[in-house]
């Protein structure tokens, strides 16, 4: 039990840092004659990635919920403005994106139904 509850603390502080990561990283753009956002792409994509692979690696949803809930927990703190009065996620298409993002993604991983049992063979 005691090993249960390290893991969640565990996943959802990097859960956290992936957030807090994403959260300074969103807002790089490179442009190539058109800006392309390669912070929110590699943010959104690194997020993706340890949700999927959380819930792939597991039997449960409760790993992977986990881990949502430190990074979605993190960028809405990163979101208020601080004390002097600066914030690190803008108001603008790129900063909205993040916002809603890593909230869309999470529900699109829990929604997704375990294929791991249909593809066991059947024993008689």
């Amino acid at each position: 039990m005691l090993s249960r509850i390290v893991n969640y603390v565990l996943l959802f502080l990097v859960g956290a840092i992936v957030g807090a990561v994403g959260t300074v990283a969103h807002p790089t753009t490179v442009t190539w004659g058109v800006s392309i956002p390669l912070g929110l792409i590699g943010s959104l994509t690194a997020y993706t990635a340890m949700l999927v692979g959380l819930r792939l690696l597991g039997t449960s949803r409760i790993p992977a919920l986990v881990a949502a809930i430190g990074a979605i927990l993190a960028v809405l703190l990163f979101s208020q403005k601080s004390a002097g009065g600066s914030v690190l996620i803008q108001n603008d298409l790129l900063g909205q994106l993040w916002l809603a993002g890593p909230i869309v993604i999470a529900a699109i991983v829990m929604a997704w139904p375990d294929l791991s049992k249909s593809r066991r063979p059947q024993t008689a």
